[in-house]
C-alpha cells in the first residue's frame, strides 16, 4: 500500500509535557497505531526541527520501537520528500506547507493535513487560505468528524463566495478532503480486575458502588464546564438514591484555577462522591478506566473536533453518556455504545458580535470560546434519564460496555483506520502522476527573497561583471583571523567556508584582481551563489574591495 513521510516534530506527538493536550495524545496514538499497522517496507520520518536525530529516535521508540527499517530524512532536505511522494502534516497547515514547497515545485509531493481545533484564530485564518496558497488538487485535508469538515466546508465556502465576487470565477484547483476519524489501539485500553480494585483502594471507594468517570483536562472556558456533569450525576444520584462515586481524571488549565474549580463543582453535586485524580501520567491515561461502570463527558465547545476520550471508553468497554455534540455524534451510538444527550444553541446569525470582537482581538481566545460555550443548554433531564438508567441496570451497562469494545475494534482500532490513511495516500499518488506540468514555480509573497522585498534600500547591487580586489597586505592568515572574530560571525548561516574562503584569497593574492563572474568559477557550482554573497561579506570587514565594472 501506499507510504508516506511523517512530518516529525515532537510537538506532534510528545505527551510529557506538563501541558497535555488531545492533539499530543491524538498524536502519539496515531504515530503508535501506524508503526504497528501500516503496511509498508520502511518508515519516512522528516526531522522537520532539525533537532538532534537521536532525541527524536528516542521520541520514537518510547512511543513505539520500529519493527522495520526507518529512513530520516534531514530538515532541509525537502526534494527527498519525492519518495514516498506524501507529506503527512499532523496539522492542518498545509497552505503553509504549500508555500514553502513552491520554489521546488508542487510536482515534488503531495500534502496531506489533519484538522484538530479548528475555532483558534490561526486555524480559522489558514483554512481560507487554503484556496488562495498553491494547494493542489492531489493534496489532502483530513477531517476528523462529519461535524468538522462542515465547518470547514462552511468557510471555503465563504472565501470562495469572496473571491468570486472580487476577482471573478474561481480556476485554481482544490485541495481534497476527506473524513477519517482519529483511532486508538484498542489494546492499550483493556481494563484488569487489579488495576480495577488498586484503584478503588487508592481513592477508597467501595467495590460494590457504581463509578463515573470523566477524562480529560480541566478547563471551563476551553474544554467543557462540569457544572452541566455535575448536575446531571446529582439528579442521577438522587434519583436512583444509590451511592455515585465520580472520578474526574485530569489535569487544571490554568493551574491556577485548581481549588477552586473542584470546590465550585463538589458544591454541585453534594450527594455524589467525588475523586480527583491527576491524569497525565502514562500509568494513570492507561489503568483509570479499570476504576469505571460508565464514562461521562458533556462537550459543549466549540474548541472541540472529535473528542478522543469517548473512543478510549469505548476501548475500555465502558457505556459511554456524552452530549449530542460535534465528533461524540459520529462516536457514540445513541441506545447502543452508551446515550447521547441532546444539545442546544443560538441559531445561526446570532454571534456576530462574538465573531467581530474575536476579529478585533478584543478579547481572547478563551473569552471567544467560553462566550459561545455558555450558551450551549444540554438537556439535564434526559442526561438524568441516561445516568439513572446506567447506574440501576448492571446488565445495560454490560450490553452497551461490550457493543462499545466491538465498535471501537472494528471502527476506531488504528488497525481500521491506518488503511484509509493509506487508501488516500494512493489516491493523492495516484493524482499526482496524473498532475499536468508545472508552468512556473512559484515563489512565496509571504517570505520573499528580503534582497528582492528591500532591493530599494542599497545604492547598489552587486554585479557579476564587478572587480574584486584583494586589500594590500592581506593574505589567508590575516585575512581568517580578521573573519574569525566575533564581530564577524554572529551569523554563519550559508556562508562560504573557510576552505572556500582560502581558495579565493590565494587566487587573489597569485591572480590579482578577478571578475566576480570569474571568482565564483573557483569553486564547485552548487556553492556559487553563497560565494558570491559572501564576497560581500568580504569586503564589509575589509579584506577585498568591489568595484563597478568599467
Amino acid at each position: 500500500m501506499s507510504n508516506a513521510a511523517l512530518f516529525l516534530h515532537p510537538n506532534g506527538y510528545d505527551t510529557t509535557g506538563q501541558s497535555l493536550l488531545g492533539r499530543h495524545a491524538a498524536g502519539e496514538s496515531f504515530l503508535r497505531g501506524f508503526l504497528r499497522h501500516a503496511d509498508v517496507d520502511r518508515y519516512h520520518f522528516w526531522n522537520v526541527t532539525g533537532r538532534p536525530q537521536a532525541e527524536l529516535e528516542d521520541l520514537v521508540n518510547r512511543i513505539e520501537p520500529p519493527r522495520k527499517p526507518v529512513r530520516w530524512i534531514g530538515q532541509a532536505r525537502r526534494d527527498e520528500l519525492s519518495d514516498p511522494g506524501v507529506l503527512n502534516v499532523p496539522s492542518p497547515e498545509i497552505d503553509a506547507e504549500a508555500w514553502q514547497r513552491a520554489p521546488q515545485g508542487a510536482r515534488h509531493y503531495a500534502l496531506c493535513g489533519l484538522t484538530h481545533t479548528t475555532a483558534t484564530a490561526t486555524v480559522m485564518r489558514l483554512v481560507p487560505d487554503l484556496l488562495i496558497a498553491p494547494t493542489e488538487d492531489y493534496d489532502a485535508l483530513i477531517c476528523t468528524s462529519t461535524a468538522v469538515r462542515d465547518a470547514v466546508e462552511t468557510q471555503l465556502s465563504a472565501m470562495r463566495d469572496y473571491m468570486a465576487d472580487a476577482y471573478g470565477p474561481r480556476r485554481r484547483r482544490e485541495p481534497m478532503r476527506a473524513t477519517i476519524p482519529l483511532g486508538v489501539n484498542v489494546d492499550d485500553f483493556a481494563t484488569t480486575p487489579e488495576h480495577r480494585s488498586a484503584w478503588r483502594a487508592r481513592l477508597d471507594i467501595p467495590d460494590d458502588a457504581v463509578v463515573v468517570l470523566f477524562v480529560g483536562r480541566f478547563s471551563v472556558r476551553t474544554k467543557m464546564n462540569p457544572a452541566l456533569m455535575a448536575m446531571a450525576l446529582e439528579r442521577a444520584a438522587r434519583r436512583t438514591g444509590k451511592p455515585v462515586y465520580w472520578v474526574n481524571s485530569g489535569w487544571i488549565e490554568p493551574a491556577s484555577a485548581g481549588p477552586g474549580f473542584h470546590e465550585e463543582t463538589r458544591k454541585l453535586c453534594p450527594s455524589v462522591h467525588y475523586r480527583e485524580v491527576d491524569g497525565r501520567p502514562a500509568d494513570i491515561r492507561f489503568s483509570i478506566w479499570s476504576v469505571a461502570d460508565i464514562f461521562i463527558s458533556f462537550s459543549d465547545n466549540i474548541q472541540e473536533t472529535f473528542g478522543l476520550t469517548p473512543v478510549e471508553a469505548m476501548a475500555a468497554g465502558l457505556p459511554c453518556v456524552v452530549t449530542d455534540w460535534n465528533g461524540y455524534k459520529d462516536t457514540v451510538r445513541d441506545g447502543v455504545d452508551g446515550f447521547r444527550v441532546p444539545t442546544v444553541t443560538p441559531r445561526p446569525g446570532f454571534g456576530t458580535d462574538l465573531a467581530y470582537w474575536f476579529a478585533n482581538k478584543w478579547i481572547s481566545y478563551e473569552n471567544y470560546v467560553g462566550a459561545t460555550a455558555q450558551y450551549t443548554a444540554v438537556d439535564l433531564g434526559r442526561a438524568e434519564v441516561a445516568l439513572a438508567t446506567l447506574i440501576d441496570h448492571p446488565q445495560i451497562r454490560r450490553s452497551m460496555g461490550e457493543a462499545a469494545r466491538q465498535q471501537a475494534r472494528e471502527v476506531f482500532d488504528w488497525a481500521a483506520i491506518i488503511p484509509q490513511y493509506q487508501a488516500l495516500w494512493a489516491e493523492q499518488r495516484a493524482r499526482l502522476a496524473a498532475a499536468p506540468p508545472e508552468p512556473t514555480r512559484r515563489q512565496n509573497p509571504y517570505r520573499p527573497d528580503p534582497y528582492v522585498l528591500f532591493a530599494g534600500y542599497p545604492t547598489r547591487h552587486l554585479s557579476r561583471h564587478d572587480v574584486v580586489m584583494l586589500n594590500p597586505g592581506l593574505d589567508w592568515p590575516t585575512a581568517h583571523a580578521r573573519l574569525s572574530g566575533a564581530l564577524a560571525v554572529y551569523s554563519r548561516f550559508n556562508r562560504p567556508s573557510d576552505a572556500e574562503l582560502e581558495v579565493v584569497i590565494q587566487a587573489l593574492a597569485a591572480q590579482g584582481p578577478m571578475p566576480v563572474a570569474k571568482v565564483i568559477e573557483l569553486i564547485p557550482p552548487g556553492r556559487r551563489n553563497f560565494l558570491e554573497r559572501g564576497l560581500i561579506w568580504l569586503a564589509r570587514h575589509d579584506v577585498v574591495a568591489l568595484h563597478p565594472a568599467g
